[in-house]
């Protein structure tokens, strides 16, 4: 078995009277895509939310690579090498693809004092980043979000992920109303991250496209972990089903 890159032991959290999560163990593993899935209010999101730092536990404990880890806030997520892709892409629209890819993290030229960013570097790496996972059109890395497709959105996202080298991209519905066309290249993308070395966490409504992707599907309900370790390879979309639901196979 693969060593674990993530394991999330014993996560809580509560919000006043209301459980959301409830003992959840979760694990990640080295160069694997996971499907996490459930129904609404089933704990996906709170769980991602707590590995990615915008909401803390009520208890329970976070390991990298067996050693312990604090996850207090994004910036914390980030420098352990965690990226999170939300639906909206988390993308400044009035800015070029060049900006948002290191938004926050810009190379800097000439003395320091005067904070000057580097914008010819930015627009170089841009340009090959858009070329390395897929993006045949001649698009200007000075071209401003805003004027993107949903699915170049969402490569911009995955391109600043790959590009600082996170060792787990977490996609929170990356494929939510994408067309076909669009759908398919964030697939690919996904599969060409994890054959270049990082491990993905892939949470969609959409089974379909988790089935055509993932290594390894786990499924919560009720902010508790019923299913670790299905494998797409050996299961169907049916079963699947019935596992997030709780209704018993008939027949």
């Amino acid at each position: 078995m693969a060593a674990d890159l993530v394991r999330m032991v014993g996560i809580a959290k509560s919000y006043g009277p209301v459980t959301a999560l409830a003992g959840v163990d979760f694990a990640v593993y080295e160069n694997e895509i996971v499907g996490l899935l459930g129904d609404n209010g089933a704990g996906k999101s709170t769980l991602i939310k707590i590995l990615s730092g915008t909401v803390s536990a009520t208890s329970g404990e976070i390991y990298m690579r067996g050693k312990k880890v604090l996850i207090r806030n994004t910036t914390d997520a980030i420098n352990l090498g965690i990226e999170t892709i939300h639906q909206d892409s988390a993308l400044v629209t009035q800015l070029s693809i060049a900006r948002n890819l290191f938004l926050g993290r810009e190379p800097l030229i000439g003395p320091p004092i005067f904070n000057r960013m580097d914008q010819r570097t930015m627009n170089e790496v841009a340009g090959t980043l858009l070329k390395r996972i897929g993006i045949t059109k001649d698009i200007p890395a000075t071209t401003p979000v805003s004027y993107l497709s949903g699915g170049e959105r969402q490569a911009v996202s995955i391109a600043r992920a790959l590009h600082f080298d996170s060792d787990l991209i977490v996609l929170d519905e990356p494929t939510n109303n994408l067309g076909v066309e669009e759908t398919q290249g964030v697939l690919r993308f996904m599969r060409g991250a994890r054959d270049s070395g990082h491990s993905l966490i892939f949470i969609a409504h959409n089974i379909h496209h988790v089935f055509q992707v993932v290594d390894r599907i786990v499924v919560l309900r009720r902010g508790k972990v019923v299913a670790d370790d299905v494998d797409p390879k050996s299961t169907t979309i049916e079963a699947v089903e019935r596992i997030i639901t709780g209704v018993p196979a008939t027949g």
